[in-house]
């Protein structure tokens, strides 16, 4: 079995259901239609992009070049982190924190797969090191993203109870656990919803494309296994660094609560 080979004309019939959305919010006055033309128009610029500069990398196989297009995802995922908080840290860890975490955690996982299990050749081949680390990072930047907002947001609201603690003679650890725990639940639970729901409730869009593109399901299957494991290995890990991480920029050695660290809410 072939896969169905699809021209820009038969992607016409499938977006008059998003005109349709626009339709439905200039009906009922949402107030939408706007945000909805510009986050379609930007879905094809970008994605339509990515088709071209993939093909470029495909065909090229350089190590620099593929070096590059994960640093440009990687910087874009710190971004999104840092877009997503309410509260902000402050000076070179805004970015640098959420930038570090995420290439930490997505670039140990995509080369440990890459390996382990996949051994292409080479290594680095932008062919599977790319989607691969694409699909981790998203997920892990979510992870991140969650994680921090909610550590930044418990310790402002919770800054009684964790100051109280150090006045008792706790630790900055022992001040900040409740909280920091609260982080990483967080921060793990839409991997862990997402695991529990697959296959009962949605069909992955990797799994999903392989089987339409002819692979059998089983195999599709083992695909979808292999990156829910590095997803929810990504994910943890990262989050992990990151909760943990902020909890110590917002401590000191002194065993001291810093929240001049994070920008007021709403702050750019």
């Amino acid at each position: 079995m072939t896969y169905i080979q699809l021209t820009y004309g038969d992607l016409i019939l499938p977006a008059l259901l998003v005109v349709m959305d626009g339709a439905l919010s200039l009906v009922l006055r949402l107030k939408l239609e706007r945000q909805l033309a510009i986050a379609t128009v930007r879905m094809v610029l970008q994605l339509v992009l990515v088709g071209y500069v993939l093909t470029f990398l495909f065909a090229a196989v350089s190590p620099l070049w593929t070096a590059l297009a994960a640093l440009i995802m990687v910087l874009f995922a710190s971004r999104e982190i840092v877009a997503r908080q309410k509260r902000r840290l402050l000076g070179l860890w805004k970015y640098g924190l959420g930038a570090g975490c995420t290439l930490l955690a997505a670039g140990t996982v995509t080369i440990f797969s890459l390996a382990t299990e996949l051994h292409p050749q080479p290594w680095y081949h932008p062919r599977y090191s790319l989607p691969l680390l694409g699909m981790i990072l998203g997920n892990t930047m979510t992870g991140i993203g969650l994680g921090l907002d909610v550590l930044t947001n418990g310790l402002v609201r919770e800054r009684a109870a964790v100051e109280a603690c150090l006045a008792l003679g706790g630790t900055r650890y022992q001040a900040v656990l409740p909280v920091l725990r609260d982080a990483l639940r967080s921060g793990f639970m839409p991997i862990i919803n997402s695991m529990a729901a697959i296959g009962l409730v949605s069909l992955p869009g990797m799994m999903t494309g392989q089987i339409l593109a002819g692979i059998e399901p089983i195999d599709a299957v083992k695909y979808q296994l292999l990156i829910m494991f590095l997803i929810a290995g990504g994910t943890g890990l990262g989050t992990l660094a990151a909760v943990i991480g902020g909890a110590r920029l917002l401590t000191d050695n002194r065993h001291r609560l810093r929240l001049d660290r994070i920008a007021p809410e709403g702050a750019a």
